[in-house]
């Protein structure tokens, strides 16, 4: 079979679960397992992988599933929790007092909170923490969930304290070939990196200042009452303001002190100054904005997961600083487990894990339940026990709710994920064949020719689709991107800077993100649904990123050390 044929054939999956998840609105728990089986077959007959790596591919799956799970489930736990306590009231009560506008409440809650906790945690969580807070604040679930998805975009490169750029970028490409290149050119590895890193906050950045305004617009879409892009567009001035004040603070940590703190800083300069201006009514509009009252929205937006102000009557309220305070251990917790080498250490110490599976090299999995951001939730859980202090049963009825809520999630995930992991490892097969999604960038890049510098983020958000991680598709993709750089005499780093903006903007319709955040709200099911609103931004987000890397490569003829443009 000819190389193109492989190219095209390795597509198949992704096609198949695009067309039923999208096209025919399947539920994923149905389109999931058929494409894993697909998957299984390209990868055994095809690909020539043996039984045993598609099975040790499949149990590497499995394992990552559960630390998945176990984010969602402390995610679930901790909403759930600050429901029974009281906390969740007293967080409506104090929004009301910034601007009852949704608009708004969407800017600071989603973006800008949405950013803090992805630069702090990544994988993820930040869909996962914020969809089901917006949902108590008053979001339809399925707004929510849209909206989280969204957040997975411009901070994510910089996610989890950097892990994208330092852990993907940094060992996805070959640093000591490329090293031996940079010296022989009177440069080193620490200047190409930086170039590489300076260069993806910048892309970000300036694509960055229309996200809160899209994600608002689209909102005021599909949710509200009259259907409408004008009201959206009516925000526009508080909108850009508030993506100035996240994006320019975050360009500036990008490109002057490295690739673990631009989407924190970012996000905690941009608070700071957009929740007073909010409170002081500046530059928002005259007419607020709402949307229509809950016995009027459509079934599809309502998740299983209700957030009633009667399920915590007779209690003593809660202040407003006491019900945020949670959400700050949180962001604590969060940023000195990923600073501090010895408390970073400490918590990876507990580990439960499988190395090289079923003696495929290379094929293994680990479970750090206290590093991953579910363990961390599950301590700021208990650590909300003693600060509102709640009684036993309280905790009980909310450990008891979260379970439930994470069955279905589970489902679907340990078809999901097995299948990934297939893709990423059929690299190593009885044909000597590149893996899957290295294959599907091959044809990309072959079809397009010199433009390929407008495709290459799309080349990154694919590996994301696939993988559902900006890190794991700078892996698969970083030293292809590199290596085209080279035949078409363009920039190296910009094309890598591009591959990790590519790759961050996929993660907002990687399906098993999407069906992470729909589980922490009781909406599993309607995954498709999500998808056909996230895929506009992420379209927005590519095309922006191509036309930014068309000027950058041939008409401001950038250049780096290694491959001089012109």
């Amino acid at each position: 079979m000819s190389q193109t044929l492989l190219s095209i054939l390795a597509f198949v999956p992704l096609v198949l679960a695009g067309v039923l998840l999208i096209g025919f609105r399947w539920p994923a728990k149905y389109a999931m397992p058929l494409v894993f089986v697909l998957t299984a077959l390209i990868g055994l007959t095809a690909w020539d992988m043996s039984l045993n790596r598609v099975v040790a591919s499949s149990l590497q799956g499995l394992i990552l599933t559960a630390s998945i799970l176990w984010i969602i489930f402390g995610a679930i736990l901790l909403l759930n929790t600050l429901k029974h306590s009281g906390g969740i009231s007293a967080i409506r009560r104090g929004f009301s007092n910034i601007t009852p506008d949704r608009r708004v409440q969407a800017l600071i809650v989603a973006w800008l909170f949405g950013c803090f906790i992805e630069g702090a945690s990544g994988f993820g969580t930040p869909a996962a923490v914020a969809a089901p807070l917006l949902v108590a604040l008053g979001f339809p679930a399925l707004a929510a969930v849209v909206l989280g998805m969204m957040v997975q975009s411009t901070p994510v490169s910089f996610g989890a304290v950097g892990t994208p750029i330092l852990v993907g970028v940094g060992a996805g490409l070959d640093k000591t070939g490329i090293s031996a290149q940079l010296v022989a050119n009177g440069s080193d590895w620490e200047t190409f990196f930086h170039l590489i890193y300076s260069r993806v906050a910048i892309t970000h950045g300036l694509i960055g200042l229309l996200m809160p305004l899209v994600m608002v617009m689209i909102m005021t879409r599909f949710f509200g009452k009259n259907q409408s892009w004008k009201e959206g567009l009516a925000v526009a001035p508080f909108a850009i303001f508030t993506a100035f004040a996240f994006s320019l603070p975050y360009m500036a940590a990008g490109v002057f002190l490295g690739p673990e703190f631009p989407s924190m800083i970012g996000a905690l300069v941009g608070l700071a100054i957009v929740v007073p201006a909010a409170k002081a009514g500046f530059l928002l509009p005259k007419e607020q904005w709402d949307f229509a009252d809950p016995k009027d929205w459509p079934s599809e937006w309502m998740g299983k997961i209700e957030m009633k102000l009667d399920d915590i009557a007779g209690k003593t309220p809660i202040s407003v600083p006491m019900a945020w305070a949670p959400y700050l251990l949180l962001a604590v917790f969060l940023v000195i487990s990923r600073t501090f080498p010895e408390v970073k250490a400490a918590m990876m110490s507990l580990s439960f894990g499988w190395k090289d599976i079923l003696g495929e090299t290379g094929v293994s999995g680990t479970i750090e339940p206290l590093y991953l951001p579910g363990g961390i939730l599950c301590m700021v859980v208990l650590a909300t026990f003693l600060l509102h202090r709640m009684r036993f049963a309280e905790l009980r009825a909310a450990v008891g709710e979260s379970s439930k809520t994470l069955l279905g999630a589970g489902f679907v995930l340990i078809f999901t994920i097995p299948m990934v992991r297939i893709l990423i490892n059929s690299g190593v097969n009885g044909s000597d064949l590149m893996s899957m999604p290295v294959a599907m960038a091959q044809l990309v890049a072959d079809s397009v020719g010199g433009v390929y510098p407008f495709f290459a983020p799309a080349v990154g958000a694919l590996g994301a689709f696939i993988a559902g991680s900006n890190t794991v598709s700078n892996l698969m993709l970083a030293q292809f991107q590199f290596n085209t750089a080279g035949l078409i005499g363009v920039s190296g780093a910009m094309m890598v800077a591009l591959q990790s903006v590519g790759a961050a903007a996929g993660n907002m319709i990687a399906i098993h993100n999407v069906v992470a955040a729909s589980a922490t709200v009781g909406l599993l099911g309607r995954e498709g649904i999500t998808l056909r609103k996230t895929i506009l931004p992420t379209l927005y987000y590519l095309l922006a990123a191509g036309s930014i890397a068309l000027i950058a490569m041939y008409l401001m003829l950038i250049s780096d050390p290694l491959h001089l443009a012109g």
